[in-house]
């Protein structure tokens, strides 16, 4: 059976090997239990959850298991198969118009492919009317209808989803593999992707954006050198200020394209002529794209800071590692700080590092929910002063 749709995922040889027996079940019906109609991938965030869901999906759809080179496998890596729905939440949450949506085209009969998918990247943002919603598709789903759902931990999904879907559990990869993956895709020095390696503690899409962006290695240090210098009320206040800066130039820097893109294309299908005036009942479509931009530019600053709060948290792995003695026995996640690290260690005992690891961890998870960022920013910082 053909798996080259699986080849380019790395550490996750467990995971992989279930799903291809899944594949051959489907593909030659054994009477096994192997094939299921709703799955949920789980792992920590860049285990690369929904690679491994699309590739399932691709395989699934191409009548050889997923050969990489038919014309199925072409359309899935170009998000255009019409047997393929890909649901990726680039908003707070995923409500629940946008699921009852889905799940009317899912309960579509497959045009070219033995089946129909639906992969939902992020389905720990629905909310619970829409989490509800999507229970009763998933209880009596379509004869040729398969779920695919993707989320950081099986608790972040209402239980009675996941009791009914067969549950994959994603590892992270180790550094040595996203190193290689890095020097091999990326066309990067062996330095440059052990460091992002390190540095994204296995995310491997935080990895690349390491590699392929240098300004953001730079910011990466700023943060973690401000963390560990915290002494006075002052410098946790215009730390968290930073933060907030960092986080807003990056989340801009990630969606201004697309938006101007986006602003244009709806101008152009409105008919806005060089007057610059849209038409008369443009309004609401007009809102409803700055509704949706604004929301993608406040997840992507979240986003932003949790990535700055898990780079700090590396600072203090680092620390306890130096004062338990074993630094010198490997690299430290942030060896190119070890000075930095070494002379902050001496100032602090383990059991207060490790508080101060607990607060950030805290914080991450409230900035999940409806919290005011800069406020509990502030909040961290002024606890975690040394």
């Amino acid at each position: 059976m053909a798996v080259a749709l699986f080849g380019a995922i790395i550490g996750q040889e467990r995971a992989i090997e279930i799903l291809q027996r899944a594949i051959s079940a489907g593909i030659q019906p054994d009477g096994s239990q192997a094939m299921v109609q709703s799955w949920l991938f789980t792992g920590p965030p860049g285990s690369g959850r929904s690679h491994v869901a699309l590739a399932f999906a691709g395989s699934l759809l191409c009548d050889q298991g997923g050969c990489g080179g038919c014309q199925s496998c072409h359309l899935v890596a170009s998000s255009s198969h019409p047997d393929l729905e890909v649901i990726r939440t680039e908003g707070l949450s995923l409500k629940i118009d946008e699921v009852r949506e889905i799940i009317s085209r899912a309960s579509w009969e497959p045009s070219s492919s033995r089946y129909r998918v639906v992969v939902i990247e992020d389905a720990e943002r629905l909310t619970e009317s829409a989490a509800n919603a999507l229970l009763k598709a998933i209880e009596e789903p379509g004869a040729r209808t398969i779920w695919l759902l993707c989320s950081p931990t099986v608790e972040d999904v209402l239980p009675t989803i996941r009791s009914r879907c067969r549950q994959i559990a994603l590892v992270t990869p180790t550094t040595e593999a996203v190193a290689k993956l890095l020097v091999r895709e990326e066309q990067v020095s062996e330095s440059v992707a052990q460091f992002a390696a390190r540095a994204s503690q296995g995310h491997i899409g935080r990895a690349r954006f390491l590699v392929r962006e240098p300004d953001s290695r730079f910011r990466r240090d700023e943060v973690i050198t401000m963390a560990l210098n915290l002494n006075d009320v002052a410098g946790a206040m215009a730390g968290a200020a930073r933060l907030m800066e960092i986080a807003a130039t990056e989340a801009e820097s990630e969606a201004s394209e697309r938006d101007e893109a986006e602003r244009e294309q709806l101008a152009n299908a409105l008919g806005v002529g060089a007057t610059g005036k849209a038409p008369a009942g443009s309004s609401k479509a007009l809102k409803d794209l700055e509704k949706e931009q604004k929301s993608r530019i406040t997840r992507a600053t979240r986003d932003s800071i949790d990535r700055a709060l898990l780079d700090i948290s590396t600072a203090y792995r680092d620390l306890i590692t130096v004062q338990m003695g074993v630094a010198g026995e490997r690299e430290l996640i942030n060896e190119h700080l070890r000075e930095t690290i070494v002379k902050r260690a001496a100032t602090a005992t383990p059991e207060e590092v490790m508080r101060r690891w607990e607060e950030v961890m805290a914080t991450r998870r409230s900035l999940k929910f409806n919290v005011a960022p800069l406020l509990a920013l502030e909040a961290l910082l002024l606890k975690v002063r040394f």
